[in-house]
């Protein structure tokens, strides 16, 4: 669950002529010197006598790593590292050059050794660097020869990393006010090559031993157990890990701390170990309890034996991801790790165990089966965000995970849904390219593709085949079509002989999944998911006993009236796995769309139909024809005729089509007119969630009356529920959600009796000097409304720099940024910049949440504007944060001015905007809002004072 790096070519000279069997050489050159020997004198050829031997940002395919002896000794006192590596490779064409990854690291010597550890040459060997790809060639005056297996060896040191990528240093402070250091790894995607020179691409697998010096006084962890630990000088110890399983360099990792930690063991013998700062320990328990849980469950849901003697999972306090999958060494966020029962609310327990069951479905996902290359993440991505549903609701059903799979769904339409998206499997060469990968489409529509197959497979089938696939490709690299023919039961003959992983093609047909009588070509069908960018709408039409469908691309940036339109839908076509449901039956129909027309019959008597069932199906349904009417009436009459999952799906395609133009604003207002006879959060909290959403916008604008009409409206329509909650922590899981997202929106919009209660709240919680445990479901909101007044948000601070609890920490900076004074929220600005009080961690959630507020909507933008260089070194182009920073910042804009204003901003930037697609997302964004407001502000308008009569 993880996520470097302007690339300026050089080229180099070629002006020595060696022999390069297997290489490509450079066709235009700069000529480069080899790096000083640590005396300072030069190296043995001089300066430009060599020219890199390699062009291309993907390294030659003609020497294979095998093996890794590591050693690193870092000092945590200089902050710096010294380190030397020796790597088997085994040679397939003869050549001079050995070619890999290294950056930002001095090389000090590198030489070549023969299968018996002899020097093939008497000399240290020059190393060219070629920085713009990350790249270092090293030369052996003699041949390489195909077939046969050497050593490199090379010593090398660096400075611990600033940032979070690499192997960089983190901090944390003891209540007494220490500070303490430590060193942790961050690898995925490209920055191995940070930490010691590697064939840094996720296909060249092999195993690593890893030996780490420190002093006695802190421990060190890696993905294997310490097997020694032995004396050396100066009172140094060095540890000597277990060599590891076969594995991408990605998912190396260590770490050199002074944490403790509490231990359990599996069913079937893996012991697990979750690791924090001292203070932080008892903060431990719960990650333990899932984590066990959760090896145990994978075992038998994949059927395959987790391969390592040990799992260790640990806090690091500074880390920009939410965590990482390293194997058998998974590393986090303090927040999406530790759990203090006094400050976690709910929501940050299910967050805690959702994130554990992605890192250690990624085990298996990832890194027992990786994806051949990086423009197919979403194996690894879209796995791990499904395997956490699945795995949580098996689990630890109480927590209702299943309710929140729609958001997944919702979140995934909604970026997929702008012209700038992108599909599943796309190129990415470049570590922006790369970095960029890791995104919505990855995670949230990977895993909305996989819920679909799953459910038009059935379960079983899904569940064998997967099996299969990672069975077929353990300590292997896949691509998108080894799933498909994994799930599909078909192989080749010479498979079928070894009788390992697949039927023959003969079973295969019998075997696949027969669907509307015929027999699947499942490849074909995952190919429109997979290979295209976007998401469908399928328009529905009654006649008579017919129902007629018709296929579109679904749009919000382009109206179907405008010129574009057309361009836009050309070429577009899915095989989608349509569900559906009517009154005369309480079976699920199926029926597979691979047209672009097509039609069902449903005979006469059928009153309403609901198609996609429970939202398995990854598109948007459109009702023509005055077919919403029927839904709206549904809903009014007999609303628990359909599930709670269609009830919500309904409210959010109608929300979407009145932004892409298919249905007016006052028909999706209406259809929620149903909502104060809803008994389940879910569907309820939707409906609100799109007023709220439609209030946030408003706020912003120079719109009073139709701000003030439309909160009068939410307060009014919803105030039975809003009344009817305590605030306390009591109920069940769907009870708990509903009570902190409607506390804290009556409070937002200033409902005397929310402000009352909040009010009085914090005042007793101010009176303990903190030490009241507010209850955690309405703490967030008790804080928001006492930081409204100086002393209130300064008490706030306070507690904020001194809290031992991510979670409390969190609700306090969301209160913080909900101030209404400006000079508030610069200071949280600085001192995020800063990153001492406010961690650069967290710098990106604090621009998001100043962006929120109306009095900080402009001053997160102009503060972005102002500092963006700085936030490209602290975060790294290509980032999810930078991703973030940019659409949470410019979404709630919706003027034209405001439109030029950004992209006047992107073009003074041109050069790393344009490497970048969510600069383009951005634009998409704004512009739908312009549209949207132009359309329907008046509506809203005309629909409230209808209503507030």
């Amino acid at each position: 669950m993880d996520i470097s790096f302007a690339m300026v070519l050089v080229r180099l000279l070629l002006l020595f002529s060696v022999s390069l069997v297997g290489s490509q050489p450079s066709q235009s050159a700069q000529q480069v010197s080899t790096p000083p020997h640590p005396t300072g004198e030069q190296s043995p050829l001089g300066d430009g006598n060599l020219s890199f031997p390699w062009s291309r940002l993907r390294l030659p395919r003609y020497i294979i790593p095998l093996h890794y002896q590591l050693l690193l000794h870092p000092n945590l006192t200089t902050l710096s590292f010294t380190g030397s590596v020796q790597i088997q490779i085994d040679v397939q064409n003869n050549t001079n050059w050995v070619v890999l990854h290294s950056k930002g690291l001095q090389i000090s010597k590198a030489t070549v050794l023969d299968q018996n550890l002899d020097h093939l040459s008497d000399q240290v060997l020059p190393v060219l660097h070629n920085p713009s790809h990350e790249q270092i060639g090293i030369f052996s005056p003699r041949v390489l020869s195909r077939g046969q297996k050497y050593f490199l060896y090379i010593d090398f040191e660096a400075e611990l990393a600033e940032g979070f990528y690499g192997f960089y240093k983190s901090t944390y402070r003891t209540s007494k006010g220490e500070t303490r250091t430590l060193a942790s790894t961050h690898f995925e995607p490209t920055s191995a090559r940070m930490a010691f020179p590697c064939f840094d691409e996720p296909s060249f697998k092999a195993n690593f031993s890893v030996r780490i010096r420190r002093s006695p006084d802190f421990i060190s962890l890696s993905n294997m157990p310490v097997v020694k630990t032995v004396e050396i000088n100066g009172g140094l110890l060095e540890d000597q890990f277990a060599e590891s399983v076969k594995m991408s360099t990605y998912l190396v990792a260590f770490v050199i701390c002074d944490f403790k930690s509490v231990t359990a063991t599996t069913s079937s013998g893996v012991k697990v170990s979750i690791y924090a700062s001292p203070e932080k320990w008892h903060q431990t328990h719960y990650a333990l309890e899932v984590a066990v849980k959760m090896l145990d469950f994978y075992e038998e849901y994949f059927n395959i034996r987790y391969p390592l003697p040990k799992q260790d999972l640990i806090a690091i306090p500074d880390f920009e991801a939410g965590a990482m999958e390293n194997w058998g060494l998974t590393t986090y966020r303090e927040t999406s790790l530790l759990f203090d029962p006094l400050t976690s609310s709910l929501s940050d327990k299910l967050w805690v165990t959702m994130v554990i069951g992605h890192e250690l479905a990624h085990q298996w996902f990832g890194n027992l089966v990786t994806m051949e290359w990086w423009n197919d993440i979403w194996l690894n991505e879209g796995f791990a965000r499904y395997m956490e549903y699945i795995s949580v609701e098996a689990t630890y059903p109480d927590l209702k995970v299943e309710e929140y799979l729609l958001h997944t769904y919702f979140v995934a339409t909604g970026h997929d849904s702008l012209n700038s998206s992108r599909p599943i499997s796309s190129a990415a060469e470049n570590p922006t390219q790369i970095k960029e990968m890791f995104d919505t489409v990855s995670y949230d529509k990977g895993a909305c593709v996989l819920h679909m197959l799953r459910h038009f497979l059935t379960d079983e089938v899904f569940q064998r085949g997967i099996v299969r696939y990672l069975r077929k490709f353990s300590y292997g690299n896949a691509k998108n079509q080894d799933l498909w023919d994994s799930l599909a039961n078909t192989c080749s003959d010479e498979e079928f002989i070894s009788g390992k992983h697949c039927y023959s093609s003969s079973q295969a047909s019998k075997n696949a999944y027969l669907f509307a009588g015929e027999h699947l070509d499942l490849t074909a069908m995952m190919n429109t998911w997979t290979l295209q960018k976007g998401i469908p709408l399928v328009t529905v039409t009654r006649r008579g006993p017919l129902l007629q469908l018709r296929q579109d691309r679904f749009l919000r940036t382009v109206l179907p009236s405008d010129p574009l339109w057309s361009t836009y839908q050309q070429g577009f076509l899915w095989h989608i796995p349509l569900t559906y449901k009517t009154d005369a039956s309480g079976s699920i129909h199926r029926h597979l769309m691979t047209s672009h027309t097509d039609s069902i019959h449903i005979g006469e008597d059928v009153s309403w139909v609901k198609i996609n069932s429970d939202m398995t199906g990854y598109y948007v349904v459109h009702y023509e024809d005055g077919g919403w009417d029927v839904m709206t009436k549904l809903l009014r009459e007999n609303h628990t005729a359909l599930s709670y999952k269609d009830r919500t799906h309904l409210i959010h395609n109608a929300f979407q089509l009145v932004t892409a133009g298919h249905l007016p604003l006052n028909k999706a207002m209406d259809l929620i007119g149903y909502l104060q006879m809803e008994g389940h959060t879910v569907p309820l909290l939707q409906g609100l969630g799109y007023l709220e959403a439609f209030y946030h916008i408003i706020e912003k604008r120079d719109e009073l009356s139709l701000t003030q009409n439309l909160a009068k409206y939410i307060l009014h329509f919803f105030r039975a529920v809003i009344d009817e909650q305590t605030w306390s922590d009591s109920g069940t899981v769907s009870e708990r959600r509903l009570r902190s997202e409607v506390l804290s929106l009556a409070c937002h919009l200033d409902y005397p009796p929310c402000l009352e209660q909040a009010n009085q709240h914090f005042k007793d919680w101010l009176k303990s000097n903190g030490t009241l445990n507010l209850p955690t479901d309405v703490a967030e909101t008790v804080y928001s409304v006492g930081a409204q007044d100086d002393h209130g948000w300064a008490s706030l601070l306070d507690t904020y720099k001194i809290s031992l609890s991510g979670a409390q920490k969190h609700k306090i900076l969301f209160a913080l940024t909900s101030s209404r004074d400006t000079d508030k929220l610069k200071r949280l600005l600085e001192l995020g910049l800063e990153g001492d009080v406010i961690r650069s961690q967290d710098l990106s959630s604090l621009i998001l949440l100043v962006a929120r507020n109306p009095r900080g909507h402009y001053l997160a933008w102009n503060f972005v504007k102002k500092n963006w260089d700085t936030l490209v070194q602290k975060f790294q182009l290509g980032s999810f944060c930078i991703r973030n920073i940019l659409i949470g910042t410019t979404g709630q804009f919706s003027s034209q001015d405001e439109l030029t204003e950004v992209q006047l901003f992107f073009e003074s930037i041109k050069e790393q905007a344009s490497q970048l697609r969510a600069t383009q997302m951005a634009l998409d964004i704004v512009q739908k809002n312009i549209r949207w407001v132009q359309r329907n502000l008046e509506t809203l308008r005309n629909w409230l004072d209808e209503k507030m009569k």
